[in-house]
């Protein structure tokens, strides 16, 4: 997964639709922000050439990317902490939009994110990731 001087095997970028926020009625912060997956993408040339479909392990990239644009703070003092789960329910394909909405919870030391990363046909993962603030 890719950090401030990481790599990433996606190529697409994060657009935040929404930043962090209070949430309402009692909810936590939620973040959302969206991806669109091209047919370009370098990890479909391998991934079933006749049939391709985005790995779960990119979909996970994105969760993280989507959790370091738009986390509290804006992301800028977090880092990966833990992949604390990942549950792959659907397939995401070439052309298909990727959006990522996460709730926040605050922990000691840091942030759990709980995202649904979802298509226009519906959920394709669950994921919960844990991030650490850096103090420097």
């Amino acid at each position: 997964m890719n950090g401030p001087s990481g790599t990433s095997p996606v190529r697409a970028a994060a657009r935040v639709v929404t930043a962090v926020n209070a949430g309402g009625n009692g909810a936590g912060p939620r973040s959302e922000v969206r991806f669109s997956i091209e047919g370009s993408e370098p990890v479909f040339a391998g991934h079933y050439p006749d049939f391709p479909i985005f790995p779960g392990v990119c979909v996970v990239e994105c969760v993280h990317r989507a959790a370091i644009a738009a986390a509290p703070g804006t992301g800028s003092g977090l880092s990966l902490a833990a992949l604390e789960s990942a549950r792959f329910t659907g397939p995401v394909f070439p052309g298909d939009v990727l959006t990522v909405t996460a709730d926040w919870t605050a922990v000691e030391g840091g942030w759990k994110c709980s995202a649904t990363a979802s298509t226009e046909r519906g959920e394709s993962a669950t994921v919960r990731l844990r991030y650490r603030e850096d103090r420097g």
